[in-house]
């Protein structure tokens, strides 16, 4: 089978050397398009393709209309809101994602911003401690809970919100279990965002939620931009100057933010959760070991749009 590696943001080349390792040993060849300018460059690319290994690559309606031997494809990533999933599926194609690879970097960077922004953006103005603050995380899958528990080594209290979890997994998790998006934003000092971006969550974070988190309270978003109403955020900081917004995913009108509450709001200049060798190399390396399980044994244990 042929596997094409389509990255705008290319993998460490330890990783490129990992995948293509793998997927060779199983008899496979394995092809590369780094670094494309264009989205037309991956539709063109495709034509002659069995599987597809991509990052924040955008696998399309038109990506798979050219792609007629197309079987799988997997996102390096737990994310996939950037492949369509209902194009896919009507094509019989399998879509699968890696959770769990890149959870640790995301984690540790969730936690950074946290000191971040209790220090000021490391200015010279005081700022405070991460000890006895309460944190509140907003989905407590393999991100949230390595925040929580990376949180609670720091002495913070952490309490969780997810629908998919009971309340014995989260105690289990190290959290205490809350039962509305409300209680969770009105009892947390810091609130680390892990939600996907999907019809329902889209935009759910404004200004009422934003609004009921105490004072000097900070909101941190290393999930997707989408979840958050934007002009919702742009009130809630105007109306409450001792709230702070950190994010690794750039708003749309990151320039007024700044503009008007400066050190108050930061934005990463790209999304940097994943951006550690680390990282880079155990999506790479998961998603090459999981297309050659699929063809060998028909393994579709990740697959996200059955």
């Amino acid at each position: 089978m042929k596997v094409l590696l389509a990255t705008q943001k290319p993998f460490a080349a330890q990783a490129v050397e990992g995948i293509t390792g793998i997927l060779t040993e199983a008899g496979h060849e394995v092809v590369k398009l780094e670094k494309y300018p264009d989205q037309a460059d991956l539709v063109k690319g495709v034509a002659d393709i069995d599987a597809l290994i991509i990052r924040s690559d955008k696998v399309t309606a038109e990506v798979i209309a050219a792609a007629p031997r197309l079987k799988i494809v997997v996102r390096a990533g737990a994310g996939y809101d950037n492949v369509d999933l209902a194009a896919a599926r009507a094509k019989g194609i399998v879509v699968m994602n890696t959770p769990g690879q890149n959870s640790n970097a995301v984690a540790e960077l969730a936690l950074g911003m946290m000191v971040f922004m209790a220090r000021t953006q490391f200015t010279p103005a005081t700022g405070s401690e991460l000890l006895g603050k309460r944190l509140g995380v907003q989905a407590y899958g393999h991100v949230g809970r390595l925040v929580g528990e990376k949180a609670k080594a720091l002495g913070m209290s952490v309490s969780a919100l997810d629908p998919f979890l009971s309340d014995e997994q989260i105690l289990a998790g190290g959290a205490t279990p809350v039962h509305s998006v409300e209680e969770l934003y009105a009892a947390a000092d810091y609130l680390s965002i892990h939600i996907p971006a999907l019809p329902s969550t889209i935009g759910s974070i404004g200004y009422d939620l934003i609004t009921r988190m105490p004072k000097g309270a900070t909101l941190i978003n290393t999930a997707r931009k989408e979840v958050i109403d934007e002009e919702g955020l742009m009130k809630a900081l105007e109306d409450r100057p001792d709230l702070k917004y950190v994010t690794d995913v750039m708003p749309d009108n990151y320039a007024a933010l700044q503009e008007k509450f400066g050190l108050r709001v930061f934005a990463t200049p790209k999304k940097m959760g994943a951006q550690t060798a680390e990282a880079n190399i155990n999506a790479g390396l998961a998603a090459a070991r999981q297309i050659a399980d699929f063809f060998a044994t028909g393994n579709t244990r990740f697959q996200v749009n059955k």
